[in-house]
């Protein structure tokens, strides 16, 4: 299992990442957004194949040209560093996008 970021290293690790934020002290959550609606499902299919591969899902919401992220990890109560790598990803995945 992996083990839960500490209190005091939470706020660091999650401003190393760009533009997501803290919600309710266990939860990452970011907002891309899209040029068309295809473009944020073709986002949301690359994040939906590394999240199998790596067995580790997000919680993801399409609002037409909008997607959300969001992660946690249950099994350690908050977050992990398991999320914070899956928050790079998702980035270099949208900064990969035309």
């Amino acid at each position: 299992m992996a083990e839960r970021i500490r209190e005091e290293k939470k706020r660091e690790r999650v401003d190393s990442l760009d533009n997501w934020k803290l919600e309710d002290d266990k939860f990452i959550v970011k907002r891309y957004r899209f040029k068309d609606f295809l473009k944020g499902v073709e986002f949301v299919n690359k994040v939906a194949e590394y999240s199998e591969e790596i067995q580790h899902h997000p919680f993801i919401s399409i609002d037409y040209k909008m997607v959300t992220m969001k992660l946690t990890s249950w099994s350690a109560k908050g977050l992990t560093e398991l999320d914070i790598k899956c928050a790079g990803k998702y980035d270099e995945f949208y900064n990969q996008m035309d």
